[in-house]
């Protein structure tokens, strides 16, 4: 095995090599410096004395250029700034299972918030085929591993085998946190190939990974040891016997024609190839389905529980050494809504794969639940006997069900645990490596009770730590006791704090995009915590309920840490509301107080936990006008993170340079344009001569589509678009919903139709072309836009080996069109352009809503690869795009959207987003991370925001 090089003294101009790549010392951030335009080069240089702050232990630990100089010393790798050990945690994500995305996403949320000055974190990766590798943190935030799978080879360090990656963990890290969801991560796998090498790791032992996560041994499990469980029928294989289902049918008292089941996987994760089905024959058909799909070969058919309420619950344990003490967290309840015209496939939802990681109004979370206070008292001390019994270690997330007493699927379940007088509980899967993305469960629930995301992650750590006497004798990271979030309640208060400058971030709003406006907010806000000279206060725009044509009257909400991991926009305005009530407060800040204290009687006794850092405080309601009075007193800059609405059409930004307050991104008049589709064509119109071309457009009324024939409308615009498939947008909303290719009239039609009906959604495959999944606008817009549809390459990704060249691209290139989207950044006149992405469609001809915003979805590849677009016509690309930045006076930052000639370097502009998706998964993050050296997200967000600040002044 060739070794990775490790350099155990760093001084400056010298770089840092690991199993994870290199961080910039001094002298490269000052290269980086003179790298960019005169217009970035100031900020940059900001940046670089700004991070060298004494690192924080609250909150958001992430790579510092000051973990390896201190004070012009040299620093010994193996000491932290306070002389202890550093603890080196080997960090594997990835997998064979299809939530090998989220796995992903999870690994770059721990990475953000327990990385720092005392802990050092390698990254490694599992491929499909369980190829592991070692790869750098930038390769932690690509959006999905497809981003980076078929260049593995060249940007990562590959083992031979398992056995090679085992032997070069236990030389190289001290302790191995597995976030792998699914197969190899919760099945036992990497644990059994972790113990057989004498590896410390987080996380249950593998022969008890093995009997929780299969769903079927569980539930026998879990009826021996005295719980109630679902009734159940295994399809195995190939053995398939409709007779035996048939019975198990009878027994249950369910119809064999219509009976409802839920048919999953037996031993995959808790939201992969979960499926309803009716009768015996729907329900072995899709049981089969999923064994030809490969998912799993052991299926279970089980009783559709209906009536009652889902919830989730977090276990943490305090214990020390093998000595096990659970506590439950508040737990979640899981309410799956129906909105607007539905039909019976909607309305037998259940909590599956999207729901659960895209942000819609089709699920909403309440934590804790809305449950009589004795059943949330059973069903913690319900989770805490189940985690006992089952021999779980360090953290779990456990599911179930509260079902009303008029359930009758249980009748013979008498004397076991989970009847009360108000119904039975039920708990039906066992997650032993939670979801870790920024807003998940395990992030809701402890910052309830008082654990920030870096304090819980590091605490979970730490109890790991306890179970091996080499790392309990040097568990002493985080020895400072973790600085206390901040929400705004005291202006005084907040106005005294001196050397910090204030920032507000701002999310929310109207549009249909306000659910990414929470996801993009949220991770500016979390992002910025990791500067010592920063207060950052997350703040809601609240929707105006066509209450007030008056802007300045609009609501906005300063949120507490907790009330910001929610789920939508619509669950943090009833979070707020329900957390100025009294009687729910009350009840809110009892069960805290439960919980707490329950902690505190196993914490109480470790010297590295030094307190909760999560205050319990309430969201404060101000108007739009008074905000920004606040803001401009404090002398704070906003961060604006308002997608579509007032904040991209520039009434945000009037409303802030009125009152002389800095803010991100373009100023009033670019805003308004570039909102504006039609005006951006125009203003770009004149530079075609010049490589920079624009498409041509129809302006349609909503009211003229809903009352003239389709047939009439579409032989017009074909007509005059001179074209024969069409491309439909709002006008003037974002650029994520309400986008459709229609290749007939009759497309159009159920386009129209779904307009006219306020359908939040077009469900996939609806028109002739297959596609996936059409969020709509809501309310629907007035204005849409036609154009012509622009045919571009296809481009395939294989992820598995179809010969000796694994993992690669394919494509043909007949048109020599590929579609990208590119971010600017810098100073008004002189934009910088970042490296292009190439935008890969998984299903249909547009992007949908989770290709662009959920992680773990969508392929980006970024820098485009040379054998799809030259380096001269790259070049060419970014001259183009900082022509089209500097024309409508674009400043701070944007992202463009345009078609790329492949040969020439021509750009066919489709759009300008002027406050573009600021999400974990964003392409403006891979694309900051290609520049040399990269800009981590924290210093992408740092650079937005000195840019605001510098063009006040």
């Amino acid at each position: 095995m060739a070794s990775l090089v490790k350099l155990s003294l760093i001084q400056s101009g010298v770089r840092r090599y690991d199993a994870v790549g290199w961080k910039a010392s001094f002298a490269e951030q000052k290269s980086f410096s003179d790298s960019l335009p005169n217009s970035l080069k100031l900020n940059c240089k900001l940046n670089i004395s700004s991070s060298c702050s004494k690192t924080r232990c609250l909150g958001v630990g992430i790579p510092r250029c000051t973990t390896e100089v201190v004070n012009d010393r040299i620093v010994e790798d193996e000491k932290g700034q306070e002389g202890g050990r550093v603890l080196r945690v080997g960090l594997i994500c990835g997998g064979p299972s299809a939530e090998r995305g989220i796995s992903l996403n999870s690994a770059r949320s721990v990475l953000d918030h327990i990385q720092g000055e005392d802990l050092h974190v390698s990254c490694y990766y599992i491929d499909y085929e369980l190829n592991a590798y070692a790869i750098s943190s930038a390769q932690v935030y690509s959006n999905t591993p497809a981003d980076f799978d078929f260049k593995l080879e060249s940007l990562a360090q590959g083992f031979s085998s398992l056995s090679e990656f085992a032997e070069h963990l236990a030389a190289s890290v001290d302790i191995v946190f597995p976030v792998i969801h699914g197969r190899f991560g919760e099945d036992g796998g990497i644990q059994e190939l972790l113990e057989k090498y004498n590896i410390p790791f987080v996380g249950t032992g593998s022969r008890e990974c093995r009997q929780a996560f299969d769903k079927y041994h569980a539930s026998l499990e879990l009826s021996k040891q005295g719980f109630i469980t679902v009734p159940s029928f295994l399809v195995q294989g190939s053995k398939i016997d409709e007779s035996e289902l048939s019975k198990w049918f009878a027994r249950n008292q369910l119809d064999p024609i219509s009976g409802k089941v839920v048919v999953k996987p037996a031993v995959a994760g808790s939201s992969i190839g979960v499926i309803v089905a009716y009768g015996v024959t729907d329900s072995l058909k899709k049981a089969n389905d999923i064994i030809l799909e490969g998912i799993d070969n052991k299926v279970l058919v089980e009783i559709f529980l209906e009536g009652g309420s889902e919830f989730t619950a977090i276990v943490f344990d305090v214990g020390s050494g093998f000595d096990c003490h659970p506590v439950v967290l508040l737990p979640t309840e899981v309410e799956l809504q129906f909105h607007g015209n539905v039909d019976i496939r909607e309305k037998d939802a259940i909590f599956n794969y999207r729901r659960k990681y895209l942000p819609t109004q089709q699920v909403a979370y309440h934590t804790p639940p809305r449950f009589p206070i004795d059943v949330i008292r059973k069903i913690r001390e319900g989770a805490s006997l189940l985690f006992q019994r089952l021999h779980l270690r360090d953290f779990a997330r456990i599911d179930g069900w509260f079902l009303p007493p008029s359930t009758n699927a249980f009748s013979s379940s008498d004397g076991k645990f989970g009847r009360t007088d108000f119904g039975t509980i039920v708990f039906t899967d066992i997650n032993l490596i939670s979801g870790m993305e920024q807003t998940s469960f395990l992030f809701q629930q402890a910052s309830k009770v008082g654990f920030s995301h870096s304090n819980i992650l590091r605490s979970i750590i730490h109890r790991a730590c306890l179970r091996f006497p080499n790392l309990a004798l040097n568990n002493n990271i985080s020895d400072h006791l973790p600085r206390r979030s901040k929400s705004l309640q005291l202006t005084e208060t907040f106005s005294k704090r001196e050397g910090t400058r204030k920032v507000f971030v701002i999310f929310g709003g109207d549009t249909s995009e306000r659910q990414v406006s929470l996801m993009s907010g949220t991770n500016v806000w979390l992002s910025l915590q990791a500067f010592d000279d920063l207060d950052v206060i997350p703040c809601l725009l609240a929707p105006s309920n066509g209450n007030s044509s008056d802007a300045s009257s609009r609501a906005v909400w300063s949120l507490p840490y907790s009330l910001v991991l929610r789920h939508t926009t619509e669950e943090v305005l009833d979070a707020c509301i329900e957390a100025i009530e009294p009687a729910r407060a009350a009840l809110t800040s009892h069960l805290r107080n439960q919980v707490t204290n329950d902690l505190m009687k196993g914490l109480k006794k470790h010297s590295w936990f030094k307190g909760f850092d999560i205050a319990d405080e309430i969201p404060t309601r101000f108007s739009l006008e008074e905000w920004i009075k606040l803001v401009k007193e404090v002398q704070a800059t906003v961060f604006i993170a308002v997608h579509g609405g007032m904040g991209e059409d520039g009434t945000l930004q009037s409303l802030l340079e009125a009152e002389g307050v800095p803010y991100t991104g373009p100023g009033v008049a670019a805003s308004r344009t570039c909102m504006d589709k039609v005006a951006t064509s125009l203003a770009l119109r004149n530079l075609a001569d010049l490589g920079v071309l624009t498409i041509n457009k129809e302006v349609c009324k909503k009211e003229d589509l809903l009352t003239v024939p389709a047939p009439g409308i579409w032989n017009i615009l074909t007509s005059n678009l001179q074209c024969e498939t069409l491309c439909v947008k709002p006008a003037r909303d974002g650029c994520s919903t309400g986008v459709a290719r229609l290749c007939c009239v009759e497309d159009l039609a159920v386009y129209v139709k779904a307009l006219g009906d306020c359908h939040l959604r077009i469900p996939p495959n609806s028109l002739s072309k297959a596609h996936g999944m059409i969020e709509m606008p809501s309310p629907p817009p007035e204005l849409l836009i036609f154009e012509p549809f622009i045919e571009t390459d296809e481009i395939v990704f294989s992820s598995k080996s179809i010969s000796e060249n694994a993992h690669r691209l394919m494509w043909k290139g007949h048109s020599r069109w590929v579609e990208i989207t590119v971010g600017v950044i810098g100073k008004c006149g002189s934009m910088h352009s970042l490296s292009p992405s190439v935008t890969i469609k998984e299903t249909g001809d547009i992007l949908s809503l989770e290709e662009k915003f959920q992680g773990g979805t969508g392929i980006n590849l970024t820098p485009p690869p040379t054998s799809i677009v030259s380096n001269e016509a790259l070049q060419k690309c970014k001259q183009h795009v900082e022509l089209i930045a500097n024309t409508l006076q674009l400043e701070g930052f944007s992202r463009i959207d345009a078609f790329l000639n492949v040969d020439n370097g021509e750009v066919l502009v489709i759009e300008v987003n002027t406050v573009p998706g600021m999400t974990p998964s964003t392409v403006l993050i891979h694309q900051a991370l290609a520049e040399q050296p990269p800009m981590y997200p924290h210093r992408f967000f740092r650079t937005l925001l000195d840019l605001a600040s510098e063009r006040s002044k």
